[in-house]
């Protein structure tokens, strides 16, 4: 793997910062603002998520000076093809940065076919769906969310209309979009989240504890 893949899988794909002795890992260096579209069939199960990342202009400048081979200063359309697979290679360990849990026990996700990536305006995209890893109906109380797990890349909803369900058998449910408050989340965990907890570069299931996520009840 060439070193611009590795910087790239590095700090945002594969929770591997390439960082002096000592930096720490307890606050983001890379923003996206996201958005998650979760699909339920006609059969009243869960059939797909639909996600679409916004990263911030600095990150994306330095994945342009990376993977522009052939010096044009824009990505072409094998450049981006390029980003996309290491993107679907690198993250696939973290479950893509999607959290699904069903009355409260967490479900895999299978890996998508592809990620689509985009440039524009400054600022890389990227799209792609993913499938539970099981059957999943509309039972229960089910959450719905994107995070870094390693806490090096800040997973933004701006709004609540960015986390939406798409499916006529949604009517039948209650939902709810939850913003944690990170003062609650300290207060209340304060015993757990430890020194070790902030510096773990390979990162850990209480850092969704800060995350926003939508809530699904039926």
């Amino acid at each position: 793997m060439k070193p611009a893949l590795l910087r790239l899988a590095g700090p945002l794909f594969a929770g591997t910062v390439w960082l002096a002795p000592g930096v720490a890992l307890s606050h983001p260096h890379i923003f996206a603002e996201a958005r998650l579209e979760v699909v339920a069939g006609d059969d009243g199960t869960i059939t797909e998520l639909r996600n679409v990342w916004r990263f911030d202009e600095m990150f994306s400048s330095s994945v342009v000076l990376d993977f522009d081979n052939n010096s044009n200063l824009k990505l072409d359309p094998d450049e981006l093809a390029e980003v996309g697979q290491v993107v679907l290679e690198s993250l696939e360990e973290f479950s893509y940065y999607t959290s699904i849990t069903e009355d409260g026990k967490s479900v895999k996700v299978g890996k998508p076919e592809a990620i689509n990536v985009d440039y524009q305006d400054g600022q890389l995209l990227m799209f792609f769906t993913l499938k539970p890893g099981q059957a999943m109906p509309l039972k229960g109380k089910l959450t719905f969310g994107v995070y870094d797990p390693t806490m090096y890349a800040a997973m933004d909803f701006p709004t609540d209309d960015d986390l939406v369900v798409i499916g006529e058998k949604f009517a039948a449910c209650k939902r709810q979009v939850v913003r944690p408050d990170p003062d609650e989340v300290l207060s209340q965990n304060g015993g757990t989240l430890t020194a070790d907890f902030w510096n773990d570069p390979t990162g850990n299931d209480m850092s969704k504890l800060f995350a926003t996520r939508l809530e699904v009840t039926c």
